[in-house]
């Protein structure tokens, strides 16, 4: 769209070039809120359900749905278990995580670099069991810094491989 003003060019600015520069700003700046909105709509998954049995639910940003094999996971996700269901994930780090009926597992941080494999998993078992083999971030990083699992009682440090814990529901 040509707009023609009367007049002279200011400083060698026309109608015409204001016109084309207010489009690449609107454009720019459609862009930028779409950058910035992109972590919500698809935020990068930290890992995958391998296996599913019974009720298995995903709470993402609010919303709950099943959970099959082949779901990805993302940080911030909590993953329950119902009477008859279990669940086991696996993580970018090669972590391996088992819920077992009546339980849930928040996913509440995951960093992983994929070439050094330096990283920080924590979770919070919420109620009900959890198996875990831990993966390539405790392999790094064996202080029990890098990878914690909170439950109501205890927070728990992983320094081995391989553990199995209980979290009774807060009364």
């Amino acid at each position: 769209m040509r707009r023609d003003y009367p007049g002279k060019p200011v400083l060698g600015v026309t109608a015409d070039t204001v016109y084309a520069s207010g489009v690449r700003r609107s454009t720019l700046l459609a862009g930028l809120i779409v950058a910035l909105a992109a972590p919500a709509w698809g935020a990068d998954p930290i890992g995958q359900i391998k296996s599913a049995s019974g009720a298995v639910a995903i709470e993402r940003d609010g919303a709950t749905r099943p959970g099959t094999a082949g779901d990805r996971v993302l940080q911030s996700d909590v993953v329950s278990t119902g009477p008859d269901g279990a669940v086991g994930i696996t993580f970018d780090d090669n972590s391996m995580m088992s819920l077992g009926p009546d339980s849930t597992l928040a996913l509440d941080s995951f960093t992983f670099d994929r070439t050094t494999h330096d990283g920080k998993f924590e979770s919070s078992l919420k109620r009900g069991t959890l198996a875990v083999k831990s993966g390539f971030i405790v392999q790094q990083n064996p202080s029990g810094a890098a990878m914690r699992v909170r439950t109501p009682a205890a927070v728990l440090g992983v320094r081995g491989t391989e553990f199995l814990v209980r979290a009774e529901a807060p009364r």
